[in-house]
């Protein structure tokens, strides 16, 4: 990704006003996504919807409905609670209203599911509880209308397994990650499949396309799939408040990728939850289907990561080059750690091969993304900068991530015994 600078001060987790100007997302958008339509679906000019009869007007007052802003007509404004399912990466959501348009998730009132129904909690006791943590405009519904970032916790305050953020936001408010600022960058890559088929958009049904090399970050008809989409999310991510930095088209056909950040703190993993709910409802309305998997296609093709860019205040100052190979060092010794964390089916995708180091070894290089961690080459120049973690897998949780990178660098000691035989290993000079 291309290098980030300096973080946005949206990390302090509130909105602004929404521009009078701004409209929510139709569906216009995927119309040229669209392959195969049935001649049954009644059509407008704007808005494609499935309807019983067209002839009396049903899909025009959809149309009308859907994009209906309610801002003049009430004080009242429509809140998606997002939430993480049992499976840990799965997205859930659902509205409510609230009596007035709010700027802070402390504004919001607590909320509950049935959590017996998405895998978090026993029938008999299914109740679970949303604590509203996050807050960002909502691209769909426009006008004052809110997506709601939450965690789950039982009734009595206990946070649910599945809850990563509670534990994120205790590392990341300890006084000596505090004081260091942690800044990520996250590369969330992911691919497009055909909704029947569950085979990469682009691709032959029950074929392949040519081998990898034309298709990253290009342009044309036989060698970019899925542009809409992913032009799309960026929009409406940046419509958001979502700290988004760029977007490209992978090397994989099919796949892509987008950049958020830099981001301090928990803020990082805010954000790619919620531009990764607005990515399942734009595909959702093209028709397509999101693959987080790691390895979706087995071969000669490249897999799909989450690659994490990391520093310090001390990294970003002078002599930070030191820090940044300190914390190298610390990593190399945590990596099994690191590895049970960063994802299901990492193992298919970090084989030594395509871009990836082998699961098994650690590794570090500058300019080197056939490395574990890889330095960048201003940094080494410059003596100061980040790191980049290539290690997650695209479906990594990016509360863990972030968390435990500050954790393994900030708070975690090494005996000097194993310091000594790691910096050796890795002929680091700290």
């Amino acid at each position: 990704m291309a290098q980030i600078l300096a973080p946005s001060t949206q990390w302090q987790m509130r909105i602004t006003k929404t521009s009078p100007c701004a409209t929510p997302i139709t569906s216009k958008m995927w119309s040229s996504l669209v392959v195969k339509q049935s001649k049954k679906v009644a059509r407008s000019a704007k808005f494609r919807v499935m309807a019983v009869n067209s002839e009396y007007g049903t899909i025009n007052r959809v149309e009308d409905l859907l994009n209906l802003d309610i801002t003049p007509f009430t004080d009242s404004i429509i809140a998606e609670y997002i939430w993480i399912g049992g499976t840990g990466i799965d997205v859930r959501s659902k509205s409510r209203t609230i009596s007035k348009p709010v700027s802070h998730p402390s504004e919001l009132p607590k909320w509950n599911y049935d959590g017996s129904s998405t895998g978090q909690a026993p029938g008999e006791d299914s109740e679970v509880i949303l604590y509203p943590q996050a807050i960002f405009k909502d691209p769909f519904r426009g006008g004052n209308n809110i997506l709601v970032v939450c965690d789950a916790y039982t009734p009595a305050g206990e946070p649910i397994p599945t809850n990563k953020r509670h534990k994120a936001a205790e590392i990341f408010s300890n006084p000596k990650v505090v004081a260091e600022i942690p800044w990520y960058g996250i590369e969330q890559e992911y691919t497009l499949l055909q909704t029947n088929v569950k085979w990469p958009l682009g691709w032959p049904v029950g074929g392949y396309p040519g081998p990898q090399g034309p298709y990253y970050c290009a342009a044309g008809a036989d060698k970019s799939f899925g542009r809409d989409i992913s032009d799309a999310h960026y929009k409406a991510c940046i419509y958001a408040g979502i700290n988004i930095s760029g977007t490209n088209g992978e090397v994989m056909p099919g796949q892509w990728e987008y950049q958020v950040g830099p981001s301090v703190g928990i803020e990082a993993g805010d954000h790619i939850w919620a531009s990764r709910y607005i990515l399942e409802r734009i595909t959702e309305q093209a028709g397509v289907v999101l693959s987080l998997d790691p390895k979706p296609i087995e071969g000669d093709w490249n897999g799909a990561g989450c690659h994490t860019n990391y520093s310090t205040k001390s990294m970003r100052e002078d002599g930070g080059f030191e820090v940044i190979k300190k914390a190298i060092l610390n990593l190399s010794l945590r990596h099994k750690v690191h590895i049970e964390a960063y994802g299901e089916g990492n193992e298919r995708r970090l084989t030594g091969k395509h871009e990836t180091a082998s699961i098994d070894n650690f590794s570090w290089g500058v300019a080197n993304r056939g490395c574990s961690i890889r330095v960048g080459r201003d940094t080494e120049k410059n003596g100061k900068g980040y790191l980049e973690d290539r290690r997650p897998a695209s479906n990594m949780d990016p509360y863990v991530v972030t968390a435990l990178l500050a954790e393994s660098t900030l708070l975690w000691e090494p005996t000097l015994e194993a310091e000594a035989l790691a910096a050796q290993k890795l002929a680091l000079k700290v």
